[in-house]
């Protein structure tokens, strides 16, 4: 018997979500920094087995009251998750604090998919604090279960991960075996390097960005090795903004260019020349004909 399902991963932005996709895809899939709302898109990971396949899906962090038009299309990832469910894997955060009429809450109550409970983080917290997390939502939501975990330190993943298993409804596989992901190598690269503008700059800057790949071109170096020339594009909506990534003299994107570079080439496995621009496209998280180019 083969079986195979749709599982996918919701709860607020910074719970830990795509950590823990990577956890039990044992891929890089999603990126993670400490800053919320790093994921934008729904991502897919895959894992295959002999007799399974789970088709993961990573959402974006519900966003309550949305600000502009690409926070709108980041929830509508997150409700399209609930249409396909074959298991839900509610990611909640060890003290992290719910209020009864959260859309999330709301949501799940409503879910035709069985419900799991991940309880993150609690090698940050301590055991009253879990157990009373553990209670409160076992009175809230009809759960199939309650998984508390570590996701950054694998701890208790590989038990959620056979849990997964034995659920999942048989079925054939819908990808691949070999494949990890639904997504092009070039959306891995914007993402990476705006994976690097989280972790090279603060505050508004990188809430303000978007990455394009313009170019990604397999050549040779002159010595015959393999190499991948890159050039993208970092749309931000105002001049000063442009001006703080490039830096004085260029010393802000240069670093970003090495950073997101070495970055690349761990993940594509090979050498990477970079080719970073800047440019200004004023409110484009606003702009209906922008945001479908960036794939929201």
């Amino acid at each position: 018997m083969h079986r195979s399902g749709f599982v996918n991963i919701i709860g607020r932005p910074n719970a830990g979500k795509s950590t823990l996709m990577n956890a039990l895809v044992g891929e890089r899939m999603s990126i993670i920094t400490a800053k919320p709302q790093t994921t934008r898109h729904r991502i897919i990971g895959l894992l295959s087995g002999e007799d399974f396949q789970i088709v993961f899906s990573d959402t974006p962090g519900v966003i309550k009251d949305p600000a502009y038009k690409m926070q709108e299309a980041m929830n509508r990832f997150v409700d399209s998750t609930f249409e396909d469910a074959d298991m839900m894997l509610f990611v909640v955060g060890a003290d992290e604090e719910y209020e009864d009429d959260d859309p999330i809450v709301q949501q799940l109550s409503n879910s035709k998919a069985p419900v799991y409970l991940i309880l993150n983080k609690i090698d940050l917290s301590d055991q009253a604090t879990i157990i009373k997390q553990i209670e409160t939502w076992q009175n809230r939501l009809n759960l199939a279960g309650i998984f508390p975990i570590a996701a950054l330190h694998k701890q208790g993943t590989d038990g959620l991960l056979k849990t997964v298993i034995e659920n999942l409804p048989e079925g054939p596989a819908y990808y691949p075996k070999d494949q990890l992901t639904d997504r092009p190598e070039r959306f891995f690269v914007s993402e990476i390097i705006r994976e690097k503008i989280l972790e090279n700059y603060h505050q508004e800057i990188p809430y303000s960005v978007e990455v394009g790949v313009e170019s990604f071109k397999e050549t040779k170096t002159k010595k015959g090795d393999d190499l991948i020339r890159i050039r993208a594009e970092i749309y931000v909506m105002r001049p000063t903004q442009k001006s703080i990534i490039i830096g004085k003299g260029g010393s802000s994107i240069k670093q970003l260019g090495t950073d997101a570079r070495k970055a690349l080439e761990t993940f594509l496995e090979t050498k990477v020349f970079l080719d970073l621009h800047v440019k200004v496209r004023d409110n484009w998280r606003d702009d209906d004909q922008w945001l479908k180019r960036f794939g929201y």
